[in-house]
């Protein structure tokens, strides 16, 4: 009986560390989720606060800039600002460049974020997961992913210009004959694109964020910078068409934003987001050629 009882207690002794480092993993693991957790809930609050700012800035400007101006008295910040609303810029300057590209950069943050953001949190998990700490890597990614808007932003600016330097060389009336051309143009273009194999290449990388971590993963500050730079580079190639539309109807047109980003948001984060990207195609090359031919109001 009492070897019984010694070998009872034992069992209980040896069975007691075992159910304690049981527990204690679990509560390392639990300890572990909840932290992620929390730094992905305050990631996400930083991109909604960031993208609500951003949006609050392109539409200050967006609004300022429509109102009535004396194109006489303007300086080479304010040229460019008027560029931004297909008006005529005055001029190539660093200043107006600076001015044009922080907006546009601006802008581009509004608009595509929202559909970047489950991107950059599961960028960020992985990261966590990885090396244990997140946020310098997270926005060394995301500085990565709005540097390549940026370097659009000095093309887009040169596109404006010469455009801008185009019209002033015609007449009123020669301007009303070309400018729905051009839009149309621009419109059919764009809807076409949205058929090509870069587009549906472009658009599956940016549809498919695990597979992009997964792909193309990179460590480091230097590795979160390469990694930001190509998904922005995918992010380009899928979205170069539609903001030309943009900037044929007007960087700075309220409407236009409103419009593109709901259809940036739809066709990467939505299901089907590829028939709703052939849909989107079809429709601009049909207002495309409404507008072109005069059959349709500029919109």
């Amino acid at each position: 009986m009492h070897r019984k009882h010694d070998t009872d207690q034992q069992q209980g002794r040896s069975r007691f560390p075992a159910q304690t480092h049981e527990d204690a993993v679990r509560f390392t693991w639990q300890s572990a989720t909840l932290a992620l957790e929390r730094a992905q809930l305050t990631l996400l609050g930083a991109l909604i606060a960031l993208t609500v700012g951003a949006w609050a800035l392109t539409l200050y400007y967006a609004l300022d800039m429509s109102a009535p101006t004396d194109v006489a008295f303007l300086t080479d910040g304010e040229m460019a600002r008027m560029a931004m609303v297909g008006m005529t810029a005055g001029g190539w300057s660093f200043a107006a460049t600076t001015t044009f590209v922080a907006l546009w950069t601006v802008m581009m943050a509004a608009m595509m974020l929202p559909a970047a953001a489950p991107m950059i949190l599961i960028f960020a998990s992985a990261q966590a997961r990885r090396v244990g700490e997140a946020a310098v890597p997270t926005w060394i990614f995301i500085a990565g992913y709005l540097l390549v808007w940026l370097a659009a932003g000095i093309l887009v600016y040169a596109v404006v210009q010469i455009g801008s330097d185009i019209a002033t060389q015609l007449g009123f009336v020669e301007r009303a004959l070309w400018a729905p051309f051009a839009l149309g143009s621009t419109l059919v273009v764009a809807g076409l694109y949205q058929f090509t194999p870069i587009k549906r290449i472009c658009l599956t990388r940016c549809r498919s964020p695990f597979a992009f971590v997964t792909c193309y993963w990179r460590d480091g500050g230097f590795g979160a910078l390469r990694m930001g730079l190509r998904h922005g580079v995918y992010c380009l190639g899928c979205c170069w068409a539609l903001f030309a539309v943009l900037v044929a109807a007007g960087v700075m047109s309220i409407a236009w934003m409103l419009l593109l980003t709901v259809v940036v948001f739809v066709e990467k984060l939505l299901p089907y987001g590829q028939y709703a990207a052939s849909l989107v195609g079809l429709a601009l090359v049909v207002l495309g050629l409404g507008v072109g031919s005069g059959a349709v109001q500029m919109p």
